[in-house]
């Protein structure tokens, strides 16, 4: 996949965002924190918008054969840059948050939020590839969600109140994982077998380009949510 995205394209889409993210978090100040975070946000939630009100729509009035083809360019450069944009902008965020003090105990809260949201995204991947049956899906899945669920078990005693714009937030960062993670990505690695399988079927990838299109624009409104807690909380109010 990184050969048909461009090899260069795929390494500086993943060094970039991550690179950024570790250098602040080991050598930054939280208001360099804050301006990583905002802007990997901002370029998720514009590429979101974007590919929601402008590309879908254009995509949408194209013959089949010529929507495949502009997927099979698209789609791989996609699947090496938002899940970058969106892990530097969660975890950026949450460390933000913990450390401006919203989370009196943040591991707790850590530890609930990666089970409600890894558990059914991997649901959701093993649904997508008919993967129930294969021994690789159920690793995985004993793994991420088995120690999500130890991480939660032995933080239970640790919640705390917090703020209910924080909560609010979680909510939503919890929603854009489990679609993120859940559903477009193997909606682009769907996407990426069919194409280089030994008869594409234009109909398949399509299909799947148009609805990740569409739920596109239901992560940037969500993403547009996120802004909204995120100047209640700075400004306490409007």
């Amino acid at each position: 996949m990184a050969t048909r995205a461009n090899p260069m394209f795929s390494v500086g889409a993943l060094v970039v965002p991550f690179g950024a993210l570790a250098g602040v978090l080991l050598f930054g100040t939280n208001q360099q924190l804050t301006f990583v975070h905002v802007m990997a946000g901002v370029l998720w939630t514009g590429i979101d918008l974007f590919m929601a009100l402008v590309l879908g729509p254009v995509l949408g009035g194209l013959a089949v054969e010529e929507r495949a083809s502009v997927f099979q360019r698209f789609t791989p450069k996609m699947t090496f840059l938002m899940p970058a944009l969106a892990f530097t902008t969660i975890f950026g965020g949450i460390t933000l948050a913990s450390r401006l003090g919203w989370f009196e105990t943040a591991d707790p809260w850590i530890a609930l939020f990666s089970t409600v949201s890894m558990v059914p995204a991997l649901l959701a991947i093993g649904w997508q590839f008919d993967a129930f049956r294969d021994w690789r899906w159920w690793a995985a899945f004993a793994l991420v969600g088995g120690g999500s669920a130890v991480y939660l078990l032995l933080n239970l005693g640790g919640f705390a109140p917090i703020d209910p714009a924080v909560q609010v937030a979680l909510v939503i960062v919890t929603l854009l994982t489990f679609v993120g993670f859940g559903v477009l990505m193997p909606g682009e690695a769907r996407m990426y077998l069919e194409m280089t399988s030994d008869d594409p079927d234009p109909n398949v990838i399509g299909a799947i380009g148009l609805r990740n299109a569409k739920l596109s624009g239901v992560q940037g409104v969500l993403q547009l949510g996120i802004i909204v807690v995120m100047v209640y909380l700075r400004w306490g109010g409007f």
